[in-house]
Order: structure tokens, then C-alpha cells, then sequence
């Protein structure tokens, strides 16, 4: 059953080669193997039984951290894009403000006051950027 194959492959791909693993997956394989069969054997087609075989057999966590597997934290951090988003955001309608004010009424220098609301949205993210470090 190559797609069983498969999907252990996959499960198994960030372990590290070692017989211990192989041991493993061709128990997993074999397991999976049967509880295919006893469905069949109780009237459910076979791409059903596979199906049913692969959700109920879940993930490999407790068998990644036997394997010595350190679980990979896949959440990623945006905070220095953040950052950076923010400065150039900031510096661009700061550039407005300052074109708008001297383009329109250059008499009157006025584009200094949103500029300090406009700052604290970089500010803000740089403090955030460096609590998480």
C-alpha cells in the first residue's frame, strides 16, 4: 500500500536516518497495514479503510521525541518585518505631510505636528521588536 508508505515517509521525514528509526516505521507501517485490513474485512472500501486508518493513527510526536527529535517551533516571528513596515510607512506619509505643507501653504510650517503622532506607530514597534529578542 504505497500511499501508506507514503504518509509514514512523510511523518518520519525530519527524524533522523538510524535503524531505531527504520525499526519504527516498518512497525508503524505494518500497524497501519492490519487496521486496513480488519476495515476491509468489515465491509469499508479500501481507499475508505486507508483513510479511516491514517486520521486514527494521528501524528508522531511521542515517537519523535523517543527518536530524540527536538519539536520544531514553526510559528515565525514578523516583529523585525514589522519594523521595517513601519518605518518606511511612517517615513512616506511623514514625506506627504512635509509635501503637502510646503506645496500648499509654505507660510505656515505645520506638517511637525503629526509628525510626533505618526512617529509613535515606528516607536512603537521597535520596542516591541527589541522585547522579543
Amino acid at each position: 500500500m504505497k500511499r501508506l508508505n507514503d504518509h509514514v515517509d512523510e511523518l518520519f521525514k525530519e527524524v533522523p536516518e538510524s535503524e531505531q528509526k527504520e525499526a519504527i516505521k516498518e512497525e508503524v507501517i505494518e500497524n497501519l497495514e492490519e487496521k486496513v485490513h480488519d476495515l476491509m474485512a468489515q465491509g469499508k472500501e479500501e481507499e475508505d479503510a486507508i483513510n479511516k486508518a491514517i486520521v486514527e493513527f494521528g501524528d508522531i510526536s511521542d515517537l519523535r521525541a523517543e527518536l530524540g527529535v527536538k519539536p520544531t517551533n514553526k510559528k515565525k516571528s514578523f516583529k523585525k518585518e514589522n519594523l521595517w513596515y513601519s518605518v518606511w510607512g511612517a517615513a512616506l506619509i511623514i514625506a506627504l505631510f512635509l509635501f503637502t505643507n510646503f506645496y500648499y501653504s509654505p507660510d505656515t510650517i505645520w506638517f511637525v505636528y503629526p509628525t510626533f503622532a505618526i512617529l509613535w506607530w515606528p516607536l512603537t514597534m521597535y520596542f516591541s521588536y527589541v522585547r522579543s529578542k
